[in-house]
């Protein structure tokens, strides 16, 4: 004789039919919706445009003005208050910020109308640029591109790297690729850590309590692709017991990334103590086919004559200033401002070489 199974009931959730049907059933929702936000962001970049040249084209601007409000009315009459003037003009100013269907179609496929939303007000077609393919490659939500323009990213990597040119160059890189894998454009200087809520006086403890309770905060911070491995690491050579501060992983550059929390400026004496640790976790740690570890020293101030002899990048290590208050927004465009300038003074300096050579 034989007993008969009796059936996993439907709604037990270890019913492998009825996981199966649900993910189906998620996946064709997520295809759809992406599909409608696709086809609602193409509509109002057609109406935009549409609007744009063959209304507010012409010479009589005032009676295209007449003409938007016309039409505003009638068609949140017909089809509800997403059409209001208000909106209208929002996709007029769409059009405006992406000229081209060929720009707008590949971004689509990522961004949704409240990601262009949120790009329209960033005056700097170079930092729109930057924004919409970081959304477009690290999968940002809405939420996460407001904090990171509010946050002045752009700016930050502006500062960090100087070069107009350069940020160009590395925006074209990332067109190209499907990841980014150079260290140079995924660790930052400065970073700012003023979500951790720091008093002007704090110890070192005080910094690595204060990033592990903002773990998630401070992740995000770093950039992409972070994940977190562990606290004072211990490391044993000798008998003598060493201590890595902070150990991560990036996936993007398939490296263990070790990070040590410094006070003050930048000590020479630091490039020895970040070499023995990265050494220690290329024999032990590494795992086949990833790439050496990487270093960030973080310290409150920098001693670049001391960081360039002493050839940092040579090891991998990357020394980078932290805030715990982020300056006022005049103090940063100031200082970009004088960097930028800098940087193509520079480049002309090395034009003007080169043609007198």
């Amino acid at each position: 004789m034989t007993t008969a199974t009796a059936p996993i009931p439907l709604h037990s959730g270890s019913n492998p039919l009825l996981k199966d049907l649900r993910q189906l059933i998620e996946q064709a929702r997520q295809t759809a919706a992406a599909a409608v936000n696709a086809g609602l962001t193409l509509m109002y970049w057609r109406i935009g445009q549409r609007i744009r040249i063959e209304v507010l084209g012409g010479q009589r601007a005032g009676y295209g003005e007449e003409i938007v409000v016309s039409l505003s009315r009638q068609l949140a009459s017909d089809y509800g208050r997403g059409f209001e003037e208000k909106n209208l003009r929002r996709m007029v100013q769409f059009a405006e910020v992406f000229p081209s269907e060929e720009i707008v179609v590949p971004l689509m496929r990522h961004l949704s109308w409240t990601h262009f939303l949120t790009l329209l007000p960033v005056k700097d077609p170079l930092a729109r640029d930057f924004y919409a393919q970081m959304c477009q490659l690290e999968g940002w939500s809405v939420r996460t591109l407001r904090e990171r323009v509010g946050s002045l990213l752009y700016e930050r990597t502006a500062l960090s790297r100087q070069p107009e040119a350069l940020i160009r160059q590395e925006l074209g890189e990332l067109k190209n690729q499907e990841a980014p894998t150079e260290p140079a454009l995924l660790l930052k200087d400065p970073y700012v850590l003023d979500f951790l809520g720091l008093q002007d006086r704090h110890l070192e403890k005080d910094l690595e309590d204060a990033i592990l309770r903002e773990l998630e905060a401070f992740l995000l911070e770093l950039g992409a692709g972070f994940s977190f491995v562990a606290r004072q690491r211990r490391i044993q050579l000798d008998n003598d017991d060493f201590y890595i501060d902070l150990l991560f992983y990036n996936r993007k550059l398939r490296r263990l990334v070790a990070i040590e929390l410094k006070l003050g400026e930048f000590r020479a004496e630091y490039k020895g103590q970040m070499e023995l640790y990265l050494r220690w976790l290329a024999r032990h740690d590494q795992e086949p086919g990833d790439a050496p570890p990487l270093g960030i020293i973080l310290c409150t101030g920098k001693k670049q004559e001391q960081i360039e002899l002493l050839e940092l990048d040579r090891s991998g290590i990357h020394v980078a200033e932290y805030l715990t208050v982020l300056p006022p927004r005049e103090v940063f465009e100031q200082k970009i401002h004088g960097a930028l300038m800098a940087a193509r003074a520079r480049l002309e300096g090395r034009l003007e070489s080169d043609r007198a050579g």
